[in-house]
């Protein structure tokens, strides 16, 4: 499960961001073309969490729609996975959204919102 080593890696680059002060909260984009199951970040969070400065946080994932141009017809569309066709049949197709992977934000304690 590649989730679990990503994981790790937003605890810790939230972590270090976080400046010693606690996390309520992180807003993660994760785009539906990625491959990556966010049942899987969900079930991996609370536990990597525990004993860092995000023990206890709320994690918040929005997931990013796939969009594709053709590059045969120009068309614009959305892809669901990486292999959609295009409506005129090529499969020749610039992906333009949905391999996000970001940190968006997050909410320490103290902060005024």
């Amino acid at each position: 499960m590649h989730e679990l080593g990503i994981v790790r890696n937003i605890v810790a680059i939230v972590g270090d961001a976080a400046n010693g002060r606690r996390v309520r909260r992180v807003t993660l984009e994760v785009g539906k073309l990625t491959g990556v199951m966010t049942d899987a970040i969900m079930f991996c969070f609370e536990t990597v969490a525990q004993g860092t400065l995000l023990e206890g946080a709320a994690l918040e994932i929005r997931q990013i729609e796939g969009r594709a141009r053709c590059q045969t017809c120009g068309l614009e569309f959305a892809a669901a996975t990486l292999f959609t066709p295009c409506a005129c049949g090529s499969r020749q197709n610039q992906r333009l959204r949905g391999e996000e992977l970001n940190i968006k934000s997050m909410e320490l304690e103290g902060e005024i919102a």
